[in-house]
This record gives C-alpha cells, sequence and structure tokens, in this order.
C-alpha cells in the first residue's frame, strides 16, 4: 500500500526557485485575502453601524413627536380647566356648546367633560355621560392628586355610546382640577385623548421609510406591554434586551436581538422622557427590521470585497513567478559550482561582477572553504596520532572518580546502618526506598519486606493516611512543606498492630529524578508513659485533695461568719488568715485540675448564644466585694452598640477568664484607683478589655506572660499571692471559644488585657 506523506513529498518542488515560487503565490494570496477582509470587515462594520443609528433616530425622532404631542394636550387641558366659562356659574347649555366647540375643533379627543367633587358628570361634549359617576376612574382620582396624565387603558364607561370599530377604543387620559374665583377646587376636567393620535404621530415619521426599507415602529409602556405596532405583537407584554438598554440607559441606541416569533431584527429604541411641563408616562419607541433586509448592503460589500481579492491575488502570483526566477537564477549557478567541487574538484568559483552580494560572499567562502580543506586534512592526521593517548588518560581519571563516588556511598549507608534511631527513605512517589536495621528492630518489617511499600499503608494509622497523601500531592504542586528541617510528634504503626509515638526529623536529600525524603525516627513511647504517670499523679492528688480542703474551707469561712459565736480578737484573726490560706489552696488545686483537664482534651464547653454585656457586669459585681477590700473601685462601660452584641460561649468558662482578670487587675493595683472593664462591638468581633492603674508589667516577664506557673515578682518574698497558671487557663479557654487575648503595658501608667470574641451569627 502505498504511503500517502511519500506521494506528497513526490508532488513538492525540489529546486530552490520553485520553492520560492511557490512561497510568493502563497504569500501574494494570504496577504491579498486577509487585507481584502479587513478593509471589507471595517467597511461592513461602518455600514452596519449607520443603519443601526439610523433606527435608532427614527425611534429618537418617533418619540419626541409623541412627547411633544403629549406636552400640547397636556398644556391644552390645563388652559381649558383655567377658563371661566366653564365655572359653575355659567350656563348649562353654554358650558356643554363650549365643549362640543373644543372637541370638534381638535378632533382627537373621544370625550371632555367636567365632573364635580362628588365625582358626578356635570357637563360634557355632546352630553355623553352626563350624571355618571366616575370617582372610581383613576384619571379623576389622580387629577386630585396632582398626577395629570394616565396611561393607555381600553374604553370602560364610553364603549357603548361610541362607534364600533374592528378594535377597542383606546384612550389616553389628560385631566386637571378646575377652580373657582376664590381658587377653591370645585371639580375635575377631563379629556380621553384618542389613541389614533399616536397612530398619526408614528405614520408621519415612518411614512414613506417604513415601506422602502421594510420598517416596523412599535410603542411600549412602562411595564412592556406593546400599546401600538404590528398586530402579532400588539397587546403583548415583552421582555427584550432593547427595552431593558433603554431603561438602563435612558437614551437611545440600537442592538440585534430575536423578538418571539424567532426572528432576528436590528432594533433601534428610544425611551421618552416627557417635555416640558409634561413629566412623560416612559413609553419607549422601537423601531425594527428584519436583520437579513437591514445588513442586505452589508452583504453586497462582502460579495464585492471577495471578488476583488480573488482577482487581486491571481495577479500578484503571476507576478511572483516571475520574480523568483529571477531571483534565483544566481543562486543556481553557484548550486552547479558546488557540485562541481564535491565531486573533487579544487578549480576556484568564478564570480561575476553586478550578481548579489550574497552570492558573492558565499562564492568567496566556498573558495577559502576548498583553501582549508588540505591544510585541515593534515591537521586531522597530526591529531588522530595523539587522540589515543587522550582517551586513555580521560578513561583512568573516570575510574577514579566512580571509585570515590562508591566510597562515599558506602560511608553514609554504614553511618545510616549504625544510627541508633530508625532512619526511612522515601520517594516522591511516598513509597519506602531505604529503611535501616533499627526502623526493622522498631516496626517489625524486614528490608525486603518494607521497600518499595507506600510508606502511608505500611505504618501510618488508617486515620492518617489521607492526610499524609493530601501532604506529598501538596509538596509535589508547590514544593513547600512545613515541617521540614522540624522536629515533630507522630505516631506510627508497627508490624503488630501497636502505635508507637516517635519523635521525627524530616528532611530532603538528593538532586533531580533521584531526590527523596529523609526520615530519622525516635521512639519515645517511654517518654509518653512517665508523661501520663505524671499527669494520672497530678490528677489524683488534685482530686484527693480537693475534698478535705473543701472541707476546710467551708469550715473556716463558717467560722470566720461567726457560726460558732464571737471568737477572740486572736482567734478570729488566726481564724481569717487560715480561711484565706485555704481558698488560695482551694484555688491552686482547681487550677491545676484545670491544666489538666485542658492537657488531656477533657474539659467541657457548653456553648450558647447570650448578650456579653450582662455577663461582663456579673463577673464585676462577683468581684466586688474583694475589690472593696482592697480599696479599688470597679466600673464596667459599654460602647455604643455594644449593648445588643451577642456571642457564642459557654458562661461559666468566660465568666472564668473575666474573674481571672478582673482579680489580676484589683491585685496589682493600688489602693484608691480604679479597674475599668469595657465592652465594644465591631461588624464581627467583640471586645472586653480589663484595664487597672498599676505599676504594669516588666519589659523582661511580658514574652512569658501567658506561660504556666510565670510569674513577674517570683521571688519568695513577692507581695501578691498566685500560682501563675491563671492566664494560661485564660489563653487556653478563649481559643477554645475561637477568640483571641493580648494585652497592652506602660510601666508606671498600667496594663489593659484584652479578649475578642467573634460575634454570633
Amino acid at each position: 500500500m502505498p504511503n500517502p506523506l511519500k506521494s506528497i513529498r513526490r508532488l513538492l518542488p525540489r529546486a530552490l526557485g520553485a520553492w520560492l515560487a511557490l512561497a510568493f503565490v502563497l504569500l501574494s494570496v494570504v496577504l491579498t485575502l486577509v487585507l481584502t477582509s479587513i478593509i471589507e470587515r471595517k467597511s461592513a462594520e461602518q455600514v452596519q453601524t449607520s443603519i443601526g443609528h439610523g433606527l435608532a433616530e427614527l425611534a429618537m425622532q418617533t418619540s419626541d413627536k409623541l412627547e411633544r404631542g403629549m406636552f400640547e394636550r397636556y398644556r391644552e387641558v390645563s388652559l381649558l380647566a383655567r377658563r371661566r366659562v366653564l365655572a359653575e356659574g355659567q350656563p348649562q347649555e353654554r358650558r356643554r356648546a363650549t365643549l362640543d366647540g373644543i372637541q370638534h375643533s381638535l378632533g382627537y379627543y373621544s370625550w371632555i367633560g367636567l365632573a364635580g367633587l362628588d365625582g358626578k358628570v356635570q357637563v360634557s361634549a355632546e352630553g355623553l355621560l352626563e350624571g355618571a359617576d366616575v370617582s372610581k376612574r383613576p384619571w379623576f382620582r389622580n387629577a386630585l392628586r396632582g398626577i395629570h396624565a394616565g396611561d393607555v387603558h381600553e374604553a370602560v364607561l364610553l364603549a357603548r355610546y361610541l362607534p364600533r370599530q374592528d378594535e377597542p377604543w383606546r384612550f389616553v387620559d389628560v385631566a386637571f382640577p378646575y377652580v373657582d374665583d376664590e381658587g377653591v377646587t370645585r371639580g375635575v376636567l377631563g379629556a380621553h385623548l384618542s389613541w389614533q393620535w399616536a397612530r398619526d404621530v408614528e405614520r408621519s415619521v415612518m411614512a414613506g421609510i417604513a415601506a422602502r426599507r421594510q420598517v416596523e415602529a412599535l410603542i411600549v409602556d412602562a411595564d412592556g406591554n406593546v400599546l401600538l405596532g404590528p398586530a402579532d405583537v400588539t397587546g403583548r407584554r415583552l421582555t427584550l434586551p432593547s427595552l431593558k438598554a433603554a431603561h438602563a440607559q435612558r437614551r437611545g441606541g440600537y442592538v440585534v436581538e430575536t423578538w418571539p416569533d424567532g426572528r432576528s431584527y436590528l432594533v433601534g429604541y428610544q425611551l421618552g422622557h416627557g417635555y416640558g411641563a409634561y413629566p412623560g408616562l416612559g413609553w419607549t419607541v422601537l423601531v425594527r427590521q428584519n436583520v437579513d433586509d437591514a445588513f442586505a448592503p452589508v452583504r453586497r460589500l462582502r460579495e464585492y470585497g471577495l471578488a476583488s481579492g480573488v482577482v487581486l491575488a491571481g495577479a500578484f502570483s503571476l507576478a511572483g513567478m516571475w520574480l523568483a526566477r529571477r531571483i534565483t537564477r544566481p543562486l543556481g549557478d553557484l548550486a552547479d559550482a558546488a557540485q562541481r567541487i564535491r565531486a573533487g574538484e579544487t578549480t576556484p568559483i568564478e564570480i561575476r561582477r553586478g550578481g548579489y552580494a550574497e552570492v558573492r560572499a558565499l562564492a568567496t567562502t566556498l573558495n577559502a572553504l576548498v583553501a582549508n580543506l588540505v591544510r585541515r586534512r593534515r591537521a586531522l592526521e597530526d591529531l588522530n596520532a595523539t587522540l589515543e593517548a587522550r582517551v586513555t588518560q580521560r578513561t583512568r581519571e573516570l575510574e577514579q572518580a566512580l571509585a570515590s563516588v562508591r566510597a562515599n556511598e558506602q560511608r553514609i549507608a554504614t553511618i545510616i546502618e549504625t544510627a541508633q534511631d530508625a532512619f526511612v527513605g522515601i520517594d516522591m512517589r511516598g513509597r519506602i526506598c531505604d529503611w535501616n536495621s533499627a526502623a526493622e528492630k522498631m516496626l517489625g518489617w524486614s528490608r525486603d519486606e518494607a521497600l518499595g511499600r507506600v510508606v502511608s499503608d505500611l505504618v501510618m494509622p488508617e486515620r492518617f493516611r489521607a492526610r499524609s497523601r493530601e501532604l506529598l500531592a501538596g509538596f509535589l504542586e508547590t514544593g513547600e512543606l512545613d515541617i521540614l528541617g522540624q522536629r515533630v510528634e507522630r505516631i506510627l504503626l508497627a508490624r503488630d498492630g501497636r502505635e508507637i509515638p516517635v519523635e521525627m526529623t524530616l528532611g530532603l536529600a538528593g538532586t533531580g529524578d533521584g531526590l527523596f525524603f529523609s526520615a530519622f525516627v525516635h521512639d519515645i513511647s517511654a517518654r509518653k508513659e512517665v508523661e501520663r504517670m505524671k499527669d494520672e499523679f497530678v490528677s489524683t492528688v488534685s482530686h484527693e485533695l480537693r475534698t478535705p480542703l473543701t472541707a476546710i474551707s467551708a469550715s473556716l469561712a463558717l467560722l470566720a461568719d461567726g457560726m460558732a459565736g464571737e471568737l477572740p480578737p486572736d482567734a478570729k484573726g488566726l481564724v481569717d488568715v487560715a480561711n484565706a490560706s485555704s481558698g488560695r489552696l482551694v484555688r491552686l488545686v482547681g487550677d491545676v485540675l484545670d491544666i489538666q483537664k485542658m492537657d488531656a482534651g477533657s474539659m467541657a464547653f457548653e456553648k450558647e448564644v447570650q448578650p456579653l454585656l450582662p455577663l461582663a457586669e456579673d463577673a464585676v459585681a462577683a468581684m466586688q466585694s474583694f475589690a472593696t477590700q482592697s480599696g479599688i473601685e470597679l466600673s464596667c462601660v459599654a460602647a455604643p452598640g455594644a449593648e445588643h452584641a451577642r456571642v457564642d460561649v459557654d458562661r461559666d468558662r468566660l465568666a472564668q477568664v473575666l474573674t481571672n482578670l478582673l482579680s489580676n487587675a484589683i491585685k496589682f493595683s493600688e489602693p484608691g484607683s480604679t479597674v475599668r472593664t469595657q465592652v465594644e462591638a465591631g461588624a464581627e468581633h467583640v471586645r472586653l478589655a480589663v484595664a487597672d492603674e498599676g505599676a504594669g508589667i516588666p519589659e523582661a516577664f511580658r514574652e512569658r506572660v501567658f506561660q504556666r506557673f510565670a510569674q513577674a515578682d517570683g521571688a519568695d518574698s513577692r507581695r501578691q499571692g498566685g500560682t501563675g497558671l491563671g492566664l494560661s487557663i485564660c489563653k487556653t479557654i478563649v481559643e477554645e471559644l475561637g477568640g483571641n487575648i493580648w494585652f497592652d503595658s506602660a510601666e508606671g501608667i498600667g496594663t489593659t488585657f484584652y479578649v475578642e470574641l467573634p460575634l454570633a451569627a
């Protein structure tokens, strides 16, 4: 079966002249067609724009004529309402004759009449509807409210009095109140403007153009209902891009859009804005033309452009073929000379005058090459004589470098194998590529069993495997991994199913395709067991101390309150000291238990959405007695808007935080000073601030404020008591509630602690 590619190659030209001629032809065709297409496209766009602006101009003229016409009717009725001849004191026949004359002279009013304030028609042209009640009609009510023009509607009361016609009678209402000589409103002068008037306006603008260009005009009210237009859309409600554009831009324009009949039209639009005192009814004028009819000149222009392009392309192609032959003739002579040199001739190439500079340069170069050929042949023979010695030397150097690399690999392997920590190598696919004897001893799998296995499936508990795969995928995508170079604690799974706590240091080794993770793993099971025993001991001792301490504290409190009667002054002083000391001891045990629960993750939080201000006020009230004893004044204020701020928190735990902050502020304040609590609400957070006027936190201690057992006056002689656990507990509780805690302090001025919590949804 013949190869189609070979057949195509046979058809392609082989000579440069033929290729150049083909290139000239193709370039001429492409450039001519491209230029013709660009010119035709730009011309077509200008023609389309001109056609669209023409329809927009028709829409604007029609809209302007409608608005001006409505302004004239609006002004006519306004002037009629001021004529004294229509006042109530005039004879009825004279009033009716006046209205008859107005209707006959103007012609476009189907009905005009006067109605009293009770809504009864007093007099009208030709006596139509006299005595009828029009108080419920919109034109009557709107005129009394200052709205003097009403949108198009079908005849209601007049329907049976007017001549029958093919379509229902429709009117535009214009009505104004009329007043007596004292300026008192006596009724409403109303006029029903026949909608035939709008048809006459449309015909006056579109006459001649509609027949010549097959253009149709439509008038659409503010709700999208077609008031006037072709029969297939009259009375229908339209939702078209042109209507949306007219209302959005509030000026004229044009669009191409598809109508409910499935046809595409070029549509010019204009939204009416009233004229003079007439405010307008929001009518939109649309002038549409079928796209095929509208853009017929564009199609003819494109046909002319295509034909011109084909003719020009043919002419340029013939000229290109002739020019290609002229250009390639010197190159053909040069190619013949090169063939002779290839055959072994050393005759210099003849350089003709008047030829191309490039051809002369190439001929000179070929002559120089022929001259150099003999010299290079001799140099090559000399080079071959020394080549074997150089190859032997390079081979020896390569063997020495390879031996050095192998020695380094052996040294690294020995170091890894003799390391006390387990070593695991992991390639970029997450598979184990190295496994030392310490890893075999720790995890139970031999090296042969581990190599090639996915590390997450082999040594990680099921609950951590998905996260491990996500981290590896993220590293391959971004090249970033947070735990690289850090010592972290992890849980690994041994062969017998045991979970082993370990410390692991993960690094990157190798380069290029040989890049892999190196993991040194240290078993910390013994250390974790000691920590567990310590936590159990602290928890047990704290629980065992709490029961007797509670009884002792309660008993001492009863004695201090006089439960056993009045005590001698010396005994009462001793009881007060013991009561205060037992209270501090109870708080110490409670803090230790809270710390133990936090470490074990067993501290319970019962969150509830609640206002924050009452909680802060309760905490301040609870500390009032302690503050009074210390000579400190407490205050609690709310910034504007904070009274209704609500948060989703555990009330008791947040009260514990505020109590700790207030207690610290009172302890470190001088008698006579004030501790202020303030609540502020922001857009997404609410902030609590507890400020004292104490000595402030020393600069050297500020980084350790929230650490456990940290105290600024940590000496045995410190002025204030406490365990140094309160602020650490506060920080843990606030963060569990989704908030933040921090402080500002200035020595000699005071300290302010801030607690920021998210507002409840």
